[in-house]
């Protein structure tokens, strides 16, 4: 299932989740318009290394501190479908995370989760010299708050050979989590690069456990279903 929207109102604009969607096509643009070499490189100084991020290992490509590529490797993006799928669901499901934090705590949420989605993933195999990129460790964290808060919000998802149907965010995201585990089990063992499942895995329990922090405390988990105002 792709989700296309939600039927979840907001209350204001949601000018962290527009300013991190901008950000991330801009590093994008940047990215994707350097020759192929420095291109390379610009991944390596910048993605979340394991082996530099536990001290296992020392690269001549390091141009900030290990800890600092745990964020600033939110901002990479493998390609364009990567960079597309991540910002869509940061669109759809950001927007009410952020409505019901505020800007600087969801800034301070997004973060956390992003960090310990990349944690997550680094623990697998802390030897690792594959650079991690991508914003859906962060985006996992806010799914895992969404599904909290929102699980009988309906989305619209297109579901390949059927059409479009309108969806509770609980199931979208139960199965959408469902299959981060599946796959995150299949594959324990193998090396080298590929999607980060267990910084999905992470980041998505992140979110759970967060939200409670950051959200504020007159918002209930589980709430019931909002609807948007039709003008007639």
């Amino acid at each position: 299932m792709i989700p296309l929207h939600d039927d979840n109102p907001t209350e204001g604009t949601p000018l962290v989740t527009i300013a991190t969607i901008l950000c991330c096509v801009l590093v994008f643009l940047y990215q994707a318009n350097l020759p192929n070499e420095p291109g390379e490189l610009f991944v390596f100084q910048y993605g979340a290394i394991p082996a530099l991020v536990f001290g296992e290992a020392q690269l001549p490509t390091v141009a900030i501190p290990a800890y600092a590529t745990l964020i600033t490797s939110m901002f990479l993006h493998g390609g364009w479908m990567h960079l597309i799928g991540n910002m869509l669901y940061l669109w759809i499901f950001g927007n009410n995370i952020e409505d019901v934090m505020g800007h600087a705590r969801f800034v301070l949420f997004y973060l956390a989760c992003g960090i310990l989605a990349a944690l997550s993933h680094a623990l697998t195999d802390p030897t690792s010299t594959v650079p991690m990129v991508g914003a859906s460790g962060a985006i996992s964290g806010v799914l895992g708050a969404y599904v909290l808060l929102f699980p009988r919000a309906h989305v619209l998802v297109f579901i390949p050979g059927i059409g479009t149907a309108r969806v509770a965010a609980g199931v979208v995201l139960g199965m959408w989590f469902a299959t981060q585990l599946l796959s995150g089990g299949m594959s324990v063992g193998s090396r080298g690069g590929g999607v980060a499942f267990f910084a999905h895995i992470g980041g998505f329990v992140a979110g759970m456990l967060l939200i409670g922090l950051f959200k504020r405390p007159e918002v209930p988990f589980f709430a019931p279903e909002r609807t948007r105002r039709r003008d007639v």
